[in-house]
C-alpha cells in the first residue's frame, strides 16, 4: 500500500511507494504532501468544493485548478490540466473541503484560480510525460555548459519540462541580478522549446534536489517545510550549542532551519533563570558558572582555584536567586556546597541487570594491568637490544684482534733474512778460472800505464762477474727472470 499522492515508482494502474500505509515521507513518495485522510474513507462531501490541488514533478511545484463535475477526478488521479502554453500533466494531491483550508493557509483567493482540468490522463499522455522527464538531466548538463561558455555568473539547479514538451523551466541560483537575454537565445536555439527562467535561493535548491540531513531523516524543506524563516546564531546560543559552522550548517550551506523549532521553548524556560548570575561570592571563595541545564533548572558552579580544578556544585535556580540577593546586600554564605541540591548529592541507583551473575560459576584468571605489561615489554626489549649490542661489540673485537695478529705475522715473516741460494757448479771450472785470470792481468796493465780515461771495473763488479749461477736477485718491481736465463758473467763470456 502506498500514499494516494505518490508518483514515484508508479505503474499504469496504481502508484508505488515505500509501503508505510500512507505515512511515508521517504522511499520515493511525493514531496510536500498534505495527508488527505478523507480520501480513503467512503465519505462524500455535503457541498462539493470545485477546486483541487495538483502536484507536478513529485511535489516540486503545486497549483490549484477547477475540477469540472463531468470529470469528477479524485485524489491520486493523473490529470491533464491547462497551462499558459499548451497543457501539463500532474497528479491530484488534495481534494474536497481540505483544499479550502490549504488555500487559506497559502493566502490564495478563489478568484485567482484560472485554469481547470481537461481530462484524466491516458497511456499516451503518461508516455509523453516519461519522455519529457528523461530529457531533463541531459538538458541541465548542456545548459550548464552553455552558461559557462558565455561567462554568465549563475548556476542551473534544476530543469522541468512541461508535459507536452513545449516549454522548459530552468531554475537557477545567482548572487545578484543576471542579464541572461543572450543565454535564452542560445537555449531556444539549442533545445527548440519555450524557455522560462526562474531564480531560486540555496534553500529552495536543496528542497528541489532533496537529500538526508545529519539527523538521518529526509530534509525538512523537501518533505513538509514550505516557508523559510531567517535563522541566526542567537538560536544556537539560547540552546547552549557550540558555534561550529560545520555542524550548524545544512545541505544548503545556511544555518539549519531546525534551530528555530525549539527556540520558543528554550526562551520560555530561560525566562525563569536569574540574570547576571555568572559569579557568586562566599566566604570559602568565588564561584563561577560552568554550565546550565535549561529544562531541569539547574546551574553548575565551580570555585576559582589557580593550580587545580575545584569541585562542581549544582544549585537550583531558587537557591541561585537567594545567594544573588545576599551578595547584593553585602552578605556571603559560608559554603555553597551546603546549599547544593540533594539530587546532585545522592547517586542514582543502578539499573536492574536483566541477566544472572556468573561470578560463582566461572573463575577467570586475574589479568595483570596493561600498563605493567607494557612496561615489562619495554624492559624486555631494552635488554634484548643491549645483549645484541654487546654480542656485536665482542664479535667485532675478536675480528679486530685476529686481523692484528695476521698483520703482525706478516711483518715478522718479511723481517726474517732470506736463505742464500746455492751456487750451481760450472761444467768447466778450469776455463772460467783462466778467463778471470786473463781479465785481471789486463786490468793491471791498464792501471800501470796511467793517463787513460777508460773506465775500470770495480771490485764489486768483479765479484758479481765471478759469481756463478744463471739467476739474478729479483728487483723491487717483481719482474721475472731474464729471458736469456744466463748470468752477466756468461753474457760477457759469449761476447
Amino acid at each position: 500500500m502506498s500514499c494516494k499522492g505518490c508518483t514515484v515508482g508508479n505503474s499504469k494502474d496504481h502508484s508505488g511507494g515505500c509501503g508505510s500505509s500512507c505515512g511515508c515521507s521517504t522511499g520515493g513518495c511525493n514531496k510536500m504532501n498534505t495527508f488527505d485522510w478523507l480520501a480513503g474513507q467512503n465519505i462524500t462531501d455535503f457541498e462539493d468544493f470545485g477546486i483541487v490541488e495538483v502536484s507536478f514533478k513529485q511535489g516540486t511545484r503545486k497549483g490549484f485548478f477547477f475540477n469540472p463535475k463531468n470529470i469528477a477526478a479524485v485524489t491520486g488521479d493523473h490529470v491533464v490540466v491547462e497551462s499558459s502554453s499548451g497543457y501539463d500533466i500532474g497528479v491530484i494531491s488534495l481534494s474536497g473541503d481540505l483544499v479550502r483550508l490549504q488555500m487559506k493557509k497559502k493566502n490564495v483567493k478563489e478568484d485567482s484560480v484560472v485554469f481547470s482540468i481537461l481530462r484524466i490522463a491516458n497511456e499516451r499522455d503518461m508516455d509523453k510525460l516519461e519522455e519529457a522527464r528523461a530529457l531533463e538531466k541531459n538538458t541541465m548538463v548542456r545548459s550548464r555548459a552553455i552558461a559557462r561558455t558565455l561567462g554568465v555568473d549563475m548556476k542551473i539547479g534544476d530543469v522541468e519540462y512541461q508535459g507536452d514538451k513545449r516549454k522548459a523551466t530552468f531554475y537557477y541560483i545567482a548572487d545578484g541580478r543576471v542579464d541572461f537575454r543572450e543565454l535564452i537565445r542560445h537555449y531556444a536555439k539549442e533545445f527548440k522549446v519555450k524557455i522560462e527562467m526562474r531564480q531560486i535561493g540555496s534553500r529552495q535548491e536543496s528542497a528541489l534536489i532533496g537529500g538526508l540531513g545529519s539527523c538521518g531523516r529526509e530534509l525538512c524543506c523537501s518533505t513538509w517545510l514550505s516557508s523559510f524563516k531567517s535563522v541566526s546564531t542567537a538560536a544556537a546560543r539560547y540552546q547552549n550549542l557550540a558555534i561550529n559552522q560545520a555542524k550548524l550548517s545544512g545541505q544548503c550551506g545556511r544555518l539549519k532551519c531546525c534551530l528555530n523549532f525549539e527556540l520558543d521553548s528554550y526562551k520560555e524556560a530561560l525566562s525563569h533563570f536569574p540574570s547576571n548570575a555568572e559569579r557568586l561570592y562566599s566566604t570559602t571563595g568565588d564561584a563561577h558558572l560552568m554550565k546550565t541545564d535549561v529544562f531541569k533548572g539547574i546551574m553548575y558552579y565551580m570555585y576559582n582555584k589557580s593550580n587545580e580544578r575545584g569541585k562542581v556544585i549544582a544549585l537550583d535556580i531558587e537557591k541561585v536567586a537567594e545567594i544573588k540577593e545576599m551578595n547584593k546586600a553585602g552578605e556571603k554564605p559560608h559554603d555553597l556546597s551546603s546549599m547544593q541540591i540533594e539530587a546532585a548529592l545522592i547517586p542514582s541507583e543502578p539499573d536492574e541487570v536483566g541477566f544472572a551473575s556468573v561470578n560463582d560459576v566461572i573463575d577467570l584468571p586475574i589479568e595483570k594491568s596493561r600498563k605493567n605489561k607494557r612496561r615489562n615489554n619495554r624492559s624486555r626489549n631494552r635488554r634484548k637490544k643491549q645483549g645484541a649490542n654487546s654480542n656485536a661489540s665482542e664479535q667485532k673485537g675478536r675480528e679486530n684482534k685476529s686481523s692484528k695478529d695476521a698483520r703482525r705475522s706478516k711483518v715478522s715473516e718479511s723481517n726474517k733474512p732470506r736463505p742464500k741460494k746455492s751456487k750451481p757448479k760450472d761444467s768447466n771450472p778450469n776455463v772460467s778460472n783462466k778467463t778471470s785470470n786473463k781479465e785481471g792481468s789486463k786490468n793491471q796493465q791498464q792501471n800501470n800505464q796511467g793517463g787513460t780515461n777508460t773506465p775500470t771495473k770495480s771490485k764489486h763488479s768483479n765479484k758479481r762477474n765471478n759469481r756463478s749461477g744463471g739467476f739474478k736477485r729479483r728487483p723491487k718491481n717483481k719482474r721475472g727472470p731474464q729471458k736469456n736465463g744466463g748470468s752477466s758473467g756468461e753474457a760477457k763470456k759469449d761476447a
